[in-house]
């Protein structure tokens, strides 16, 4: 068995997350309580009791995501009494989670990665004015099929693009709002089993996030960058970061380019690994990993009652 631990990205908050964890493990509280004195902010609060409409806010969602995913993470470590390094073979995280995959692994520090992602929200939300842009998830055709409409957009003023390969027949598009209402319309012609618009209010990685990646470029450059102590995998090129000097490049780069998590899965399962993960908030990877490589054994702690199962892993 081979194992790698991978983290969610946005979408996957709720109101009460890891609250169980803050209440119950000393380590896990630690972890919040400074991620709240770092950006001097009752993110605690805001994770626990809401309301959900802020805890969505961007800005918001991300350092709780992080916030989270971290907690879980030191509480895995602190009853195996080892280092991810001894516990894990890889680690990933879905766009934002990406971070979490780094401070996991010891590139960024805890801090450093509270601010970077309190930026980086700020940042994608003030890139492009509300109701300017949108995403969509096209459900049932393949990634293919979805290139070429993006490829067709009959407005070359339009900005569209592939955002994130998730799964096979599950891709989302990104870009301006009209350029994705069409993109809809034309993928259930082609006999999507689905074409929704997502209720995000950015349409991120894609061009139209290009100031953010500006932002981001300028704030990592400031920060220390260690050499990850397990393989991580990065979104952008769904393979094994190799040295700290790629990491600033491929974060600016994740902003307003594509998450490549099918092919990053893949990638993982064809060097051995077998057994996933998820450290954080809700289930939505490990859907994407179950239908990605289905013979995969995943699992999740972002919960007290999910840990004695994660725990028999290393029995």
């Amino acid at each position: 068995m081979t194992i790698a631990f991978v983290y969610p990205g946005q979408g996957s908050q709720v109101v009460g997350m890891a609250k169980d964890l803050y209440d119950n493990f000393a380590v896990a509280k630690d972890v919040l309580d400074r991620v709240c004195t770092t950006l001097n902010q009752d993110l605690k609060t805001l994770m626990f009791e809401g309301p959900a409409e802020e805890l969505t806010l961007t800005e918001n969602t991300q350092p709780a995501l992080l916030a989270a995913s971290m907690m879980a993470q030191k509480v895995l470590e602190e009853k195996l009494g080892k280092h991810i390094n001894e516990i894990a073979k890889a680690a990933a995280g879905h766009s934002l989670g990406e971070y979490s995959a780094l401070t996991a692994a010891g590139c960024f520090s805890l801090e450093a990665a509270a601010k970077l992602v309190k930026l980086r929200g700020s940042a994608m939300q003030k890139a492009v004015p509300v109701g300017k842009g949108s995403m969509a998830a096209i459900i049932g055709l393949d990634l293919d099929i979805v290139e070429n409409l993006v490829r067709a957009l009959p407005d070359s003023s339009l900005v569209a693009q592939v955002a994130n390969d998730n799964s096979p027949g599950q891709v989302v598009v990104s870009g301006h709002a009209d350029a994705i209402a069409w993109i809809i319309e034309q993928a259930k012609e082609k006999g999507a089993k689905r074409a929704l618009p997502l209720p995000v209010s950015a349409p991120f990685h894609s061009a139209l996030m290009e100031p953010a990646a500006n932002t981001m470029e300028k704030a990592l450059s400031s920060v220390n960058i260690n050499q990850p102590k397990v393989d991580v995998y990065a979104n952008v090129t769904a393979r094994v970061i190799e040295h700290p000097a790629e990491v600033l490049p491929l974060l600016v780069e994740q902003i307003t380019g594509r998450v490549r998590w099918t092919e990053l899965i893949t990638n993982m399962n064809r060097k051995g690994i077998n057994t996933f993960v998820e450290i954080g908030t809700d289930k939505v990877l490990s859907g994407l990993i179950k239908r990605i490589v289905p013979e995969a054994q995943v699992y999740n702690f972002g919960a007290k009652d999910e840990l004695d199962a994660v725990l028999k892993l290393w029995a």
